[in-house]
Parts: structure tokens; C-alpha cells; sequence
């Protein structure tokens, strides 16, 4: 644009004569675009009425660079389109509703409320579906922000347009319109005073109005909402027993979500206050929709819950059986809340699971069940291929170590001490080096109780240098029983140390040296 043309357009937007909007109105049309888009700036800064009406009327058809240019001068177009709205030219009320929406204009929301409250209008449904979009729209702005930074203080407008909603809704009885309670719920936080002034007087004219919004609305704001509650130590019983009773699957993952976000305590105990929640009736297609991390908390979530413990347990075993890993895994270690014949049935079955987490997050509760052949079971698993099941089952026997084996060593029966040695040497890692200390200790009698450890855990192979050093002890029976101990090692070593014992000066000794050298060979 020169400067000339500059000039002309900036003296036209600041004169009041109304010349000047008919030197503009024609320049809209101008075949250069130069002098349009001049035409329209000069148009809109004029805020001349004539002039802005005529942009309004054009609002179906706006190019987006014309679009773009009314951006550039937001709020300029506010008052013409006002005045639109409470006007009686339908068409103009359409086109202001549409560049409400268009251009984010909040700033009328108190307007199209004053429209949808009047009954006696024709515009109250236009009015109201506006003032929904709107109300979409700055919510998006507020859980997105930074990328709105040339508007004002979105802050702010929330908290104005908050305030008249607030009015509205108390004015429910007047105009009965239920997007008026929607857009209330989709900006209003949970501590708001007005909406739980409602919620706590079931007979306020919009209490099941804004409960039943709160019930099926799908927007996520509205959603959020509702479990916000959650976190009031005093959340209204009405509001738990929404979310109870919401079957919807969207809503369901985000009560899920909720939920594994670390809970707060208020939460926890709002949770137990559920007695009943409606899609656990038959909650197989909803455990099937969902993925890895809301079946773990689904888990913690039915666990959580007041509702009956027969109810928890049939979530439990299907997932249990039928879940994906990370769900199996969490009912796994939720089953250790549960006894009788069908909890043990379920965790026989989890220990063949393919997961070994799943297995692993089994063994700590399986002894206790009293299952037949269960220390058995946690024995095998010792053996099993996967770490963390290994440490599992050492973490589930860990009563056998040798420190406790060794202070009961003396009231244990032959075959017990062998089942108990065995054991011992698979879970305590630290069994061998503590047993040399017991074959090197000063007493004779824990010398000799060493020797028959070593029989019972048969490990003579694995701690030999030891017991040959015992061959020369001054006690002919510790001699002996160390030549009877090594019976079966057929190092170099042993051997040696055998035919030297055989020259030994008791025969106990010599006997008990030969008989080793014989089931040596």
C-alpha cells in the first residue's frame, strides 16, 4: 500500500462523517485487493455502525485473509455483532452468532445468555448451541495454553464468563435450558461454590439437570469434572454415584487413569464409599477393551472399592485368566487378599502362567494357602529358569537359611534334614562359606555338626579342602567322620588324603578312610 493510500485510509477510520463510510462500503468490493483489505481495516477501526454491519452481513462469505484482518482487530466487530444478537434481523443474529464462534469471541457469552434466557424468543436455540461451542472452545484454550498468546488473559475471561454462567444457572427455573448447565460443568472447577451448593440440595431446580449432564456428557472436560470430586475428602454422594453408575468405556479410562496417577488419601476413601458400580455386573467386554495399564488399574481400582468381595474376585480371576500381562500381573498380587478353594485353584493355575512375573508376583502367598505339596511347588521353582521367579521363591522360603537351620539342626529327623538341607543350599547363597566356618570353628561338637551338614546338604565336593585339613585334627571321631564325608569325592586330592588316612593310628579311622577310598572308585 503507498503512502498516500495509507494516509487516505487512516484519515477515513477516524472521521465521524458519514461520507466516509460511503467512500469505504464501495472500496470493499474493489477489484485491488490492496484497497479492500484497506477498505475493511479502515471499516473496522471507524467502528462506524453502518459500516461494521454491512462486514457482518458479508460474514458468510469472508475470505480467509478478510478473516485474518478482523483477527488483527479483535473486539472491533464485538459491539456491531451485540447489537445483532438482541436485534430482530434474523439474518444479521445468524451471521453474529456465526462470527462469534469464527473469531472466539467470548466477550458475548453474556449476550447469548440473555438471548436463550428470553423463552418468548425464536432465537433461543441458535443462542444456546453458540454459547456451547463457545464454551468447547475456550475450555480447549485453558487446558492448551500458549497457543492462544495474542488473546488476553484467558484467566480472566474464565473467570467472567464462569461469573455469568453462575447466574444463569441460578436462573435454571426461567429459561429450563440444559446448555446452560453444560457449559456451566465443562468450565466450573469442583470447588466451586455454586455447583456444590446445588449438588448438596437435591431439591434445587437444576440438581438432576446438572447431575444428569454429568452422567452422559462425553466431553472430557465434563469427565474430569466429575472424578475432580474424587479428591474432596467430603465429595457429594450424588457425584460418586454418577461416576458408579457412567458405563461408557471413554469415561471408564479416565476413571482408570485417575486412579494409577498416584491417588490422593480423599480419594482412597471416596472409593470405599462405592458400594455398587454398574459396568462390573459383567465387566468381561470391558476388561477385554482395555489395554495393558488400565487392567493393572482396574485392579487396583475393584480393590479399592467397598463393593462386595465376591464381586472383586470374579474381576480378579478374569483378568487373571484372560487379561494381558501387566493386568495379570496386578491380579496375581492382588490374589493374596483372597483365600478358600477357588483363590487356590486360581493360584495353582497362575503358577503355569507364561509371564514369570506372573508367577513371581504368586509364590509369596502360596505356603500360606495350606495347598498340599506347596513347599514342594516353591522348591521347584527354585530351579526355575527366570531370575525374578528364582528370587521369588528364595523371598517365599525364606525361613531356610543356614543360620536357622544350623539352631534346629539337632531336632530334625534324618529325612527332614535332608529335605531342609536341600533347600537350605538353593535359597541361602551364602550357605557354603558359612558352613567352612562351622568345620573350622574351635568347639568340637560344631565341628562334628558341620561334617553332618555337609552329608545332609551333600555338598563334600564343593568345601573338600576343608574337610581334609580335618583329617589331622587331634579327635580321632572328627577323624573319622570326615573320612566318612568324603566318601564319593574323587579328586586327586581326597584320594590322596584317604590312603594317608588308612595308615591312620585308630582304626575307627582307617576303616572309615578305606570304606571312602571303595565308593571313590
Amino acid at each position: 500500500m503507498t503512502v498516500g493510500l495509507a494516509t487516505t485510509f487512516s484519515v477515513l477510520s477516524k472521521t465521524d462523517n458519514e461520507s466516509a463510510v460511503r467512500i469505504l462500503l464501495p472500496a470493499l468490493d474493489s477489484p485491488n485487493t490492496t484497497i479492500q483489505e484497506g477498505a475493511l481495516a479502515a471499516l473496522l477501526t471507524s467502528r462506524n455502525p453502518s459500516g461494521q454491519g454491512e462486514i457482518l452481513r458479508r460474514i458468510p462469505t469472508l475470505s480467509q485473509r478478510w478473516k485474518f484482518i478482523i483477527h488483527q482487530h479483535a473486539g472491533r466487530l464485538t459491539g456491531t455483532m451485540r447489537n445483532a444478537m438482541l436485534g430482530s434481523d434474523e439474518t444479521q443474529y445468524r451471521n453474529a452468532c456465526m462470527a462469534a464462534m469464527m473469531f472466539s469471541d467470548y466477550d458475548l457469552i453474556p449476550t447469548l445468555l440473555t438471548v436463550l434466557e428470553d423463552t418468548s424468543q425464536s432465537k433461543a436455540d441458535t443462542a444456546a448451541e453458540t454459547l456451547m461451542q463457545l464454551a468447547v472452545r475456550l475450555y480447549d484454550e485453558l487446558a492448551h495454553p500458549g497457543e492462544n498468546s495474542a488473546r488476553r488473559d484467558p484467566q480472566w475471561i474464565h473467570q467472567h464468563v464462569v461469573s455469568c454462567l453462575e447466574t444463569s444457572v441460578q436462573r435454571f427455573g426461567r429459561h429450563r435450558r440444559g446448555e446452560v448447565i453444560e457449559a456451566f460443568l465443562l468450565l466450573v472447577k469442583s470447588n466451586n461454590a455454586v455447583i456444590n451448593q446445588i449438588l448438596e440440595n437435591a431439591h434445587h431446580v437444576s440438581y438432576l439437570v446438572l447431575l444428569d449432564a454429568m452422567s452422559r456428557s462425553s466431553h472430557d472436560g465434563i469427565m474430569r469434572l466429575l472424578l475432580d470430586f474424587f479428591d474432596n475428602p467430603q465429595a457429594p454422594s450424588s457425584v460418586l454415584s454418577v461416576a458408579a453408575n457412567r458405563c461408557d468405556i471413554n469415561f471408564i479410562r479416565y476413571f482408570l487413569y485417575k486412579v494409577e496417577r498416584n491417588p490422593s488419601n480423599a480419594m482412597l476413601q471416596n472409593l470405599k464409599r462405592i458400594g455398587n458400580v454398574a459396568w462390573l455386573r459383567n465387566c468381561k467386554n470391558i476388561v477385554d477393551n482395555l489395554d495393558d495399564a488400565g487392567q493393572q488399574s482396574l485392579v487396583f481400582l475393584v480393590m479399592s472399592l467397598g463393593i462386595a468381595r465376591s464381586r472383586v474376585f470374579s474381576v480378579i480371576e478374569y483378568i487373571l485368566q484372560r487379561g494381558k500381562p501387566g493386568g495379570r500381573r496386578e491380579a496375581a498380587r492382588a490374589l493374596a487378599a483372597f483365600n478358600g478353594a477357588d483363590a487356590n485353584v486360581l493360584a495353582l493355575r497362575a503358577l503355569g502362567d507364561d509371564d514369570p512375573q506372573v508367577q513371581a508376583n504368586v509364590l509369596p502367598h502360596l505356603r500360606r494357602r495350606g495347598i498340599p505339596g506347596a513347599l514342594q511347588r516353591l522348591v521347584k521353582m527354585l530351579d526355575s529358569p527366570h531370575l525374578l521367579v528364582r528370587q521369588a521363591a528364595r523371598s517365599a522360603l525364606g525361613e531356610f537359611s543356614f543360620a536357622r537351620f544350623l539352631g534346629t539342626f539337632e531336632m530334625l529327623d534324618g529325612e527332614a534334614r535332608k529335605t531342609t538341607a536341600v533347600i537350605v543350599k538353593k535359597i541361602d547363597q551364602h550357605c557354603i562359606p558359612l558352613l567352612c566356618e562351622e568345620l573350622r570353628a574351635p568347639a568340637r561338637f560344631r565341628r562334628l555338626r558341620g561334617l553332618q551338614i555337609v552329608q545332609a546338604m551333600d555338598v563334600a565336593c564343593l568345601v573338600e579342602e576343608t574337610i581334609i585339613e580335618m583329617l589331622r585334627d587331634e579327635d580321632e571321631m572328627l577323624r573319622a567322620e570326615a573320612a566318612i564325608t568324603l566318601a564319593g569325592c574323587r579328586s586327586p586330592a581326597v584320594r590322596s588324603a584317604l590312603e594317608k588316612a588308612v595308615r591312620d593310628g585308630s582304626a575307627a579311622v582307617r576303616e572309615a578312610a578305606q570304606k571312602s577310598l571303595n565308593e571313590s572308585i
